[in-house]
């Protein structure tokens, strides 16, 4: 047993929690750890959409005019992608697929549009510019 008054041995206790919990806020306040930012391409996939759908189809351009913008930006394979699919047929195969990739700035860009010549040029130009920043519609 303890010869100490028991206010006496309170306010020690007291004390040294204080004393541990100051210890512990100092630790925590002082050094700010980072996580790491893990480049999932879903920010620049998300860009490139919204001014794909903007662009092409919001402004009823007639180059796009047979087409649908189909978004699939929640990957979990970490290759956020959007696809032009035939306009009204959304389920049917992907004519154009924009596919951007973890961990890197590349978008792939592969389908049956890519090789026709009324679409290919411009969708090859637009990405081209709005992957540098820019998201204006036309160069």
């Amino acid at each position: 047993m303890s010869t100490l008054p028991s206010s006496t041995m309170t306010r020690a206790c007291a004390v040294i929690a204080l004393a541990a919990l100051a210890g512990l806020c100092a630790c925590s306040s002082s050094s700010t750890v980072e996580k790491p930012v893990v480049d999932t391409g879903l920010d620049r996939m998300e860009r490139l959409a919204l001014n794909a759908n903007r662009c092409w189809f919001k402004s009823k351009d007639p180059v796009f005019a047979a087409y649908s913008l189909a978004p699939e930006l929640s990957s979990y394979s970490g290759r956020p992608r959007f696809l032009l699919v035939p306009r009204g047929h959304p389920e049917a195969r992907p004519l154009l697929v924009v596919e951007g990739q973890s961990g890197s700035s590349e978008v792939a860009i592969y389908g049956p549009l890519t090789g026709e010549s009324s679409v290919a040029p411009r969708v090859q130009s637009d990405l081209a510019r709005w992957r540098t920043g820019r998201d204006s519609c036309s160069a």
